[in-house]
């Protein structure tokens, strides 16, 4: 269709933080590029700061997907504030989490923040007054509510999953079958997600399910593998990363009450099912990291 946009998938740049890749980004947009989405995956923020003046000089802009580092920071910035806008979500199980769905549009524009208030109510400043087409997407007082009250003690949290994720760094550094998420210099991660890689995913998964450890895959499938992108004409060999860490990720239980002992015996069945005794000396080192 004549005028119609497609987006186009690049590929993550490395094998342990998992961000997207600015050399894939340079190689990939035209002068037909509108915008350049970078995602804040798992806790960090991608480095935006590379992308500027690329997009700088096409006329794009940085649109930022931030909904999993919900105060996240980068060289001294919080995710959010890196590019020319960004979205972020409040889904329950987010840092932030509201009580049902939410989410916001994050801009330093005055210009995009007033568009965003009118698309959002139906395209109008005031009743039976339409400026734009626009939708019903308002906050309900509840989720505000309830927002509210959390995020005073964001911070606080945050805090709790990164020293949960130093408990699990500790912990797993001595199993060699064990990639451990890194993040890139400069983030302070908030540790949406601890992610790791194992060889044998699915069975592991099923092993830790099967004591009752509620470990998960998320993203089971790269992007350009699914249904939704499958038209794109970009074959899977083009993103060679993504290709080959999907089948190994899986995501250990982090969130910001998990207490020592609870990471003690996610550690020690995970060393089982990797073919290592439970009494391998790692729920001392998931103390000691504490």
């Amino acid at each position: 269709m004549p005028g119609r946009r497609h987006p186009v998938l690049v590929d993550c740049a490395d094998d342990d933080t998992y961000l997207i890749d600015p050399a894939a980004v340079e190689a990939a947009v035209t002068t037909r590029t509108r915008a350049i989405i970078p995602v804040h995956l798992y806790g960090q923020a991608a480095p935006v700061e590379q992308l500027l003046p690329l997009a700088g000089r096409i006329g794009a802009w940085i649109v930022e997907d931030a909904a999993q580092a919900q105060g996240a920071g980068r060289n001294g910035m919080r995710a959010g504030s890196l590019g020319h806008a960004a979205g972020t979500s409040f889904y329950p199980g987010k840092n932030l989490g509201s009580y049902g769905d939410a989410g916001a549009l994050l801009t330093g524009s005055d210009d995009v923040a007033e568009l965003a208030r009118l698309i959002r109510h139906h395209g109008s400043p005031r009743k039976y007054q339409h400026i734009v087409p626009g939708v019903n997407s308002r906050m309900d007082t509840l989720q505000a509510v309830v927002l509210s009250a959390k995020l005073r003690r964001l911070a606080a949290w945050n805090a709790a999953r990164r020293e949960a994720a130093t408990r699990y760094d500790a912990a797993l550094a001595g199993l060699a079958e064990v990639t451990l998420p890194r993040t890139l210099a400069g983030n302070e991660h908030v540790w949406h997600l601890y992610v790791i890689r194992v060889p044998e995913r699915d069975r592991v998964l099923s092993e830790l399910n099967a004591a009752g450890i509620g470990a998960g895959v998320h993203y089971p499938l790269p992007i350009h593998r699914t249904r939704a992108f499958a038209g794109l004409g970009r074959a899977g060999a083009s993103h060679p990363v993504a290709e080959r860490i999907a089948p190994e990720l899986l995501s250990l239980p982090l969130f910001a009450e998990i207490t020592v002992a609870q990471q003690q015996r996610v550690v020690a069945v995970l060393s089982a099912a990797l073919g290592h005794g439970r009494g391998s000396g790692l729920s001392t080192a998931v103390t000691t990291g504490y």
